[in-house]
């Protein structure tokens, strides 16, 4: 009856740390096929791209019209807190790190008064330096003096058969 019992024994512990092992090499799988060299990973863009230029042209009392057309609508608005904007960025390009960017926007009496994240605005000196220098650029464009053709007569005249005119 004691070896009864000790097989017993012995075979349920082969049988429980057997699960767990099956457990770890079903983890392990998954894990070896993301680092093979030769699967693609696509790039993962999320959430409403900000950059330093546009948190540059908010400024102190904007209303939220003004700043939804310049930073697009929020990615999260919340219930309970409708004076707090939260813009969410994340770019993960094939196997590399993810990089989250975040900025928040804080309103009262719908005039925005606050912005906190990892942007923060420029002095306006600065800021109005490089709009200047922005604005200066300007390119002139002369008329066209061509024919007038268009695209039917010229491709008869291509052709080899003369318009009428």
């Amino acid at each position: 009856m004691q070896k009864l019992l000790i097989y017993w024994v012995c075979g349920a512990s082969l049988l429980v740390s057997g699960c767990s092992s099956i457990k770890e090499a079903g983890n392990a799988i998954p894990d070896a096929l993301n680092r093979l060299p030769l699967i693609h990973r696509p790039d993962i863009q999320q959430g409403n791209v900000v950059s330093q230029e546009s948190i540059d042209r908010l400024r102190p009392g904007m209303s939220k019209n003004q700043v939804r057309y310049i930073l697009g609508t929020p990615m999260l608005v919340d219930a309970f807190h409708q004076d707090r904007w939260d813009y969410y960025y994340s770019m993960q390009k094939g196997r590399e790190e993810p990089v989250q960017e975040r900025v928040a926007l804080f309103f009262s009496d719908d005039r925005l008064i606050r912005i906190e994240g990892d942007y923060r605005p420029r002095p306006f000196s600065e800021t109005e330096q490089t709009n200047t220098a922005e604005e200066e650029a300007i390119i002139t464009v002369p008329d066209y003096t061509g024919d007038r053709k268009g695209l039917f007569t010229r491709t008869l005249e291509a052709v080899g058969i003369e318009s009428d005119e």
